[in-house]
């Protein structure tokens, strides 16, 4: 099967939304008026980015699910995307699986497929997400404001919990293990709460590298610091109460894990109900972890108010 043949059978589609779609030298895009596009890239990478044992239907999904989730920390809705595939060798049934798992989340999220490029090398997977915001709406990383509340969505540390057992680093039971995984490999992009947020968020990030390097990039940003509450922080990860899970363990997972694709986010306390609403219409859990300080920096606090030393630190491509 020839590259040609290869885009036919597995990725192209007629064009929905785009003026000119898949089969041109470019791909054509009329912007509606009174909005502004936003764009994110990501790439993954064999080996570094996921493990050889993912299936390709889920590998499909969280290469598109990594973009989108970039798209609702801007509170972005998401329109279209680009594919760039490098391959080791074009094999039907990976390709069935890859496109079958990207096309569904696709599908969900009313993000078409018009463009890229494939090739043959390491597998490699880069893709390229367009979203729109009405103008100046898009929620900004610069913009927290010292008092505001810190939030984030859903549940952090399991997809690092996988990993790790992964590793052979860690040992749990078979249910916890199927439950992180899912996490680690099928992660949930935020969408419908990252636009609900629009006008509520002063400030907003998604989680990919890890809780204290994504919020640090917010903090630096914005100009400001923060007081983390360890108590909030320690019931974040989906799989506690599933099994005895060393403190130690968990904290690490959730503070510096990466890959939970969740929504770290600001807001003033006066608009804690706005905030409350747009999780319960999103159906989407918050949890309320802090505050942003005057300053710089950020510190951990335990239940005594006392600060706590750490040597936690977030994912690095270069470290």
């Amino acid at each position: 099967m020839g590259e040609f043949e290869l885009i036919e059978r597995y990725f192209k589609r007629p064009a929905q939304q785009a003026a000119v779609g898949i089969g041109d030298d470019c791909a054509v895009w009329t912007p509606r008026p009174g909005y502004q596009l936003a764009f994110s890239a990501d790439m993954l990478v064999e080996g570094r980015h996921f493990l050889s044992t993912v299936s390709p239907r889920s590998l499909g999904h969280k290469a598109l699910a990594v973009n989108l989730s970039d798209l609702a920390a801007c509170g972005a809705t998401p329109r279209a995307f680009l594919l760039s595939l490098s391959l080791p060798r074009a094999d039907e049934d990976w390709l069935s699986g890859f496109s079958q798992g990207l096309f569904a989340l696709a599908d969900a999220n009313g993000c078409e497929l018009i463009g890229g490029d494939t090739t043959r090398g390491p597998l490699n997977i880069a893709i390229t997400v367009m979203g729109e915001t009405p103008h100046g709406q898009s929620v900004l990383r610069s913009t927290a404001q010292t008092g505001d509340d810190i939030y984030v969505s859903g549940h952090l540390g399991d997809a690092r919990l996988a990993l790790e057992v992964f590793r052979g680093h860690l040992s749990v039971p078979q249910a916890v293990f199927d439950l992180a995984r899912a996490r680690l490999e099928t992660p949930t992009p935020r969408m419908a709460l990252g636009t609900s947020l629009r006008g509520v968020a002063t400030a907003m990030a998604d989680v990919s590298d890890g809780l204290l390097g994504d919020l640090g990039h917010l903090l630096k940003a914005s100009g400001v610091g923060a007081q983390l509450n360890l108590p909030a922080l320690s019931q974040l990860m989906l799989t506690r109460h599933a099994w005895d899970c060393p403190r130690e363990w968990l904290l690490r997972c959730v503070l510096s894990g990466g890959d939970d694709y969740e929504l770290v986010f600001t807001a003033p306390p006066a608009s804690q109900h706005a905030v409350e609403a747009a999780a319960l219409g999103s159906g989407t859990p918050i949890t309320r972890i802090g505050r942003i300080t005057p300053g710089s920096g950020l510190v951990l606090m335990d239940d005594n108010g006392d600060v706590v030393q750490h040597d936690y630190r977030s994912f690095d491509h270069f470290a």
